[in-house]
């Protein structure tokens, strides 16, 4: 039975994982304006093995939570626009020469 637990802990940890991956992709799509109608297909399958999994799991009694070493999934950085340059004092309080009559 204790083989069995850990086996579904394990399938859950790396579902977990792929569910994470594949809305990363599908986010992605949506900012590109691309269809992701089959990724969310494949991540609401997702859900619904988990879902089963869960059941199971509690059905034999473990209720402790399942960690995943890592949720974070990098990123590609937002483009920087440049910005324009910022007035220093020296520009803003520079000495003016001024002539004396």
């Amino acid at each position: 039975m204790d083989n069995r637990i850990t086996d579904i802990r394990r399938t859950i940890r790396a579902l977990r994982v792929s569910m994470r991956e594949a809305e990363a992709i599908m986010h992605e799509q949506i900012n590109r304006d691309e269809d992701c109608s089959f990724v969310a297909q494949e991540v609401i399958k997702m859900r619904l093995v988990m879902s089963g999994l869960v059941k199971d799991r509690t059905a034999l009694g473990d209720n402790e939570p399942i960690l995943v070493n890592s949720f974070f999934i990098p990123r590609r950085r937002p483009t920087r626009k440049p910005l324009a340059a910022a007035p220093t004092v020296e520009s803003v309080f520079r000495p003016r020469l001024v002539a004396r009559v």
